[in-house]
């Protein structure tokens, strides 16, 4: 009897937007750094989240001493980096309890602070233990 469904699902699953991304994943003073590497970001910009994904300066920034949940929330239309800075729009939030309430804030800041387009997108994720 599950036959006829097969089509059906088949069906729907082509209806559906796919966006195409990457994920790396990194190990850093026992934090996991998730990079999702989305096909809006440049290759400055994918470079500098490899780099930020494996520093642990830069894991400091994000999870002060104690910190555990830290998320970055990037406009597709804006990206992440222009003209050599940090756009006003990405929004890093660090220091949450879970990295869904770090995953929310990150995305409120950053579609609170977009100039249109497309709503915002994690790039980064970290979860330390």
């Amino acid at each position: 009897m599950v036959r006829p469904f097969l089509p059906a699902l088949m069906l729907a699953a082509m209806m559906l937007p796919v966006q195409a991304q990457q994920a790396e994943r990194y190990q850093v003073e026992g934090a996991q750094v998730t990079l999702m590497l989305h096909p809006f970001l440049t290759e400055e910009e994918s470079e500098t989240l490899r780099i930020i994904g494996q520093s642990p300066d830069a894991l400091a920034l994000f999870l002060p001493e104690g910190g555990r949940f830290a998320a970055l929330a990037v406009a597709p239309d804006e990206g992440f980096i222009r003209d050599g800075a940090p756009v006003e729009s990405a929004v890093a939030i660090g220091n949450l309890p879970d990295l869904d309430e770090a995953r929310m804030a990150a995305l409120e800041g950053c579609n609170a602070a977009r100039n249109g387009g497309p709503e915002c997108e994690i790039v980064l994720e970290i979860s330390a233990e």
